[in-house]
């Protein structure tokens, strides 16, 4: 990747692994089978890209811009979103595994998770007004000052939100799940 702009290219089991791809701009790309583990794309930006089936684990986003990026069946272990740019900010993902990773103080309204792990994710901060957790495993994730307004947790399981600490106003959930919103209380709940 030597050049510093590329538009609606195809890139497909590019393996760079540790490297530094910085003050990079992808516009309209697509990232299939590729293995970016351990990658630098600090002060790079992405908009309106996919990733599918890549390794994205640890990469390195600061100054980072993801605007409509959409990730399906990727692995972002420790990714910290956190570090992204602010300035238009938006992403979806689809069968992903975001374990440890952070999206702290990030506006995501309407952001959609589908079928993905986000165990250990820090959502502390995060303006999350109706986002979609489907079918998602969400165990041991903090839920701190975040905005869940009209958040959809419906199929979501393994969740611990703390309703003194966050704001769920509207925020759907299955009555036979709301153990979640009780665990601080330590309450033996028989079904």
């Amino acid at each position: 990747m030597e050049e510093v702009y590329y538009y609606q290219e195809t890139f497909n089991k590019v393996v760079a692994v540790q490297q530094f791809l910085t003050n990079k701009e992808f516009e309209d790309c697509s990232f299939t089978n590729c293995d970016f583990a351990n990658t630098h794309f600090s002060s790079s930006s992405f908009t309106d890209c996919s990733f599918t089936d890549c390794n994205l684990s640890l990469i390195q986003l600061k100054n980072t811009g993801l605007k409509n990026v959409h990730f399906v069946n990727c692995k972002l272990i420790g990714t910290a979103f956190h570090e992204a740019d602010d300035f238009l900010f938006q992403v979806q993902f689809t069968v992903c595994t975001l374990d440890f990773a952070s999206f702290s103080y990030k506006k995501m309204p309407k952001t959609q998770f589908k079928g993905c792990s986000l165990k250990e994710v820090s959502f502390q901060g995060t303006q999350m007004q109706q986002a979609v957790f489907a079918d998602c495993d969400l165990q041991l994730t903090l839920f701190n000052e975040t905005n869940l307004s009209g958040a959809d947790f419906t199929s979501a399981r393994n969740y611990s939100i703390d309703p003194e600490y966050n704001t769920l106003k509207d925020a759907h959930f299955l009555a036979n799940n709301l153990a979640g919103l009780l665990t601080k209380y330590n309450l033996s709940i028989i079904p």
